[in-house]
């Protein structure tokens, strides 16, 4: 049982960690700010990821576009995880470009692109924000580590403390996702 309950001991102690810089919370805001202003605007979110990401990419749009708390107007938003083009664009481009392609094809100036790797160096995820870059679309970022290169590539990075493993980044990624709907949802 030691094990088990020093996994929670562990995710514990990160957390801590995390709550512990206000910066943070300054950053969650400043994202939650100008998802705001590009939803107000009339545009949207994407969100990206790979693996356990992409679950968390998939969770942030759903609880956008569906009801996260409260009853309120569906939320303009949408994670690139469609399987039919996922392994086409694998098949016909590289694995690299899954994610470019896709804001290429219905990313607008004004978007929001969600990026969220734990490494910061998911290379799939660097190539969106690339033509993120050239069609005018901001992007807010999850990361851990160092943050990677995803941390220069980005206008507002959310990095979980460094830990040895991704699902310690994970934990604290589903817990900014959830405060940052929370965040959307009062003040849109």
């Amino acid at each position: 049982m030691s094990g088990i309950k020093n996994d929670f001991l562990e995710a514990q102690k990160i957390l801590n960690e995390f709550v512990s810089d206000e910066k943070n919370f300054d950053n969650i805001k400043s994202a939650g700010n100008i998802i705001l202003e590009s939803l107000r605007s009339g545009k949207k979110v994407i969100s990206c990821g790979n693996g356990g990401s992409m679950s968390d990419a998939m969770h942030f749009a759903e609880e956008l576009t569906g009801r996260f708390r409260d009853n309120r107007p569906a939320i303009a938003a949408m994670a690139i995880s469609d399987p039919t083009h996922i392994s086409c664009t694998a098949n016909d481009y590289g694995y690299d470009f899954i994610f470019s392609r896709y804001i290429e094809a219905v990313g607008q100036q004004g978007d929001i692109l969600f990026a969220i790797s734990t490494s910061g160096n998911s290379k799939n995820v660097l190539e969106a924000c690339k033509v993120a870059r050239e069609k005018g679309i901001k992007i807010v970022a999850l990361t851990g580590k160092s943050g990677g290169k995803l941390a220069k590539e980005c206008d507002i990075e959310i990095r979980a403390p460094k830990s040895d493993y991704a699902d310690r980044a994970q934990e604290i990624h589903i817990k900014i996702i959830h405060s940052l709907i929370h965040y959307i949802e009062e003040n849109l």
